[in-house]
């Protein structure tokens, strides 16, 4: 398959991929990641980049396009991918078409992943995060907490609640979400390929996207 996810922080894009990875083998691919791995390859892309990283300043657009389009023609990709979490705005939206156009790939799907603002709210204020950088596994104190309180599962170091997770932190990362990625949905719907989905569990989402795959 070949999807794009969207949805605001705390939809479950990430959790969703996972699952849809273990149907045909598909990989998960974010723009977190891939420049993560373009840093770590050493390529020249990736030095650029990192350069960016390290200032804290944003990665430019024409960059990240430069390290998606080497990233989708990993042999990897070739059982198909899910985009989670890109593009977030109209000008990357734009260029990642003429870039599938130009790779010869045709998108099965955008999927919107709606969920109530305020189930966002309380599963993100909930999220803890192992602050192992080698670990970083995910818990929620209400639904998933770990076995000891505020110690990992899997690793035993602390678990903390991540600075932009505050409630305050969530409220400007939603509003900055509504202002520049929901207007996505449009663009894609416009297309005929936008699917949105309404659910606040991750099984809800991916049966619902199995229903539209029609698997």
């Amino acid at each position: 398959m070949k999807i794009i996810l969207l949805g605001a922080p705390g939809a479950g894009k990430g959790t969703v991929a996972k699952q849809l990875t273990q149907l045909d083998g598909s990989v998960q691919i974010s723009t977190g990641d891939i420049l993560r791995g373009a840093v770590q390859a050493g390529s020249e892309l990736g030095k650029e980049a990192k350069g960016y990283m390290d200032r804290g300043d944003l990665v430019p657009d024409s960059l990240i396009m430069g390290i998606m389009e080497a990233r989708l023609q990993e042999d990897d990709c070739e059982k198909g991918f899910l985009l989670d979490g890109f593009p977030r705005t109209i000008p990357q939206a734009e260029a990642l078409t003429e870039l599938l156009a130009k790779l010869d790939i045709s998108l099965d799907m955008v999927v919107n992943i709606d969920v109530p603002r305020d189930v966002i709210f309380d599963r993100l204020c909930t999220r803890r995060t192992c602050e192992n950088t080698k670990c970083q596994a995910i818990y929620n104190v209400k639904s998933m907490p770990p076995k000891k309180e505020g110690i990992c599962d899997k690793c035993g170091s602390p678990i903390v609640q991540r600075a932009d997770e505050t409630q305050e932190a969530i409220a400007h990362r939603l509003d900055t979400y509504n202002e520049k990625t929901a207007p996505l949905a449009g663009f894609y719907e416009k297309k005929g390929l936008l699917k949105t989905i309404t659910g606040t569990s991750s099984d809800a989402v991916v049966n619902g996207i199995k229903k539209e795959l029609g698997i």
